[in-house]
């Protein structure tokens, strides 16, 4: 697969009141209503797309509770750290990570409450050493909760992709999400219908297991953009496990072109967003 090169937009407007990140130019939260739609797989794909496009792509794993970004780009360890306890990003595939996967052993339960998981979030956004990035995405947890508000008010976020099946129950919870960010006065940038249609492997029939439409649909009544519609796709699901990626094991893959059209969808959406008018700021 030769790799389509695009120029990536300066930094976009952020939140009133915020500026964005010294050494990233545009953050963008990925989020949903609800979980089990595939919300961090898609933000694990996007990331690499993203990259194979020439972007300068890091990952923030804000989902404190059950983070997942780890295995999906098969890392582990702790990330090293400077004299000033700055923490250097664990980088996978050319790409900057941050999780609290790293800093707990894996069958750990994080218990604690909001307030903790809230620090956590602002403390590696503002204390990693991230590497000049043109998109920073946040894997945000399930619902519209403590760490949403905190993005809201303390992290310049230049837009959000909201993630859904085409389930109507899931279409319900992921409209929670996409209000609450309106309400906060970050731009959706659009939707992701994820699990959209399965392929069998044998005969080729074409089957709408959750069923259909329901991200068009959602995109159409709050008049955002359908970014694509991912496939259900056994091997997407099975190369998370692996710690690699479909985008990285299969770029050529029917599953992998639709994070592509995803990843190109998005440029041109944050392009199209005003540039920010707030000179940068250094992080403390």
């Amino acid at each position: 697969m030769v790799a389509q090169t695009v120029v990536p937009p300066s930094s976009r407007a952020v939140q009133a009141g915020l500026s964005p990140h010294s050494r990233i130019a545009n953050v963008i939260a990925v989020g949903s209503g609800k979980g089990g739609v595939g919300k961090s797989t898609t933000t694990v794909n996007l990331a690499l797309a993203l990259q194979q496009q020439g972007v300068r792509v890091g990952v923030l794993d804000a989902d404190v509770y059950g983070p997942s970004v780890p295995l999906m780009l098969g890392l582990s360890g702790r990330p090293e750290s400077t004299e000033d306890k700055k923490i250097i990003p664990m980088r996978a595939f050319g790409v900057d990570t941050m999780s609290i996967g790293y800093l707990i052993e894996e069958d750990s339960p994080m218990i604690w409450r909001g307030p903790m998981a809230t620090q956590a979030l602002t403390q590696f956004f503002n204390d990693t050493l991230w590497d000049d990035l043109d998109v920073l995405l946040i894997d945000l947890p399930p619902g519209t909760g403590d760490i949403q508000l905190t993005l809201s008010q303390k992290i310049p976020v230049a837009g959000a992709v909201v993630v859904t099946t085409p389930q109507e129950v899931a279409t319900l919870d992921a409209r929670k999400a996409l209000a609450m960010f309106e309400k906060v006065n970050i731009p959706v940038l659009g939707l992701v219908e994820n699990m959209a249609v399965h392929t069998c492997s044998n005969c080729g029939h074409a089957e709408h297991i959750f069923g259909s439409g329901g991200g068009q649909a959602m995109a159409a009544r709050y008049n955002v953009p359908l970014l694509g519609s991912l496939p259900l796709d056994v091997a997407i699901r099975e190369q998370a496990d692996a710690g690699m990626p479909i985008t990285r094991a299969a770029p050529d893959s029917a599953a992998a072109r639709a994070y592509q059209q995803v990843a190109r969808r998005l440029l041109q959406a944050l392009g199209e967003r005003p540039r920010a008018s707030i000179a940068l700021h250094t992080q403390p």
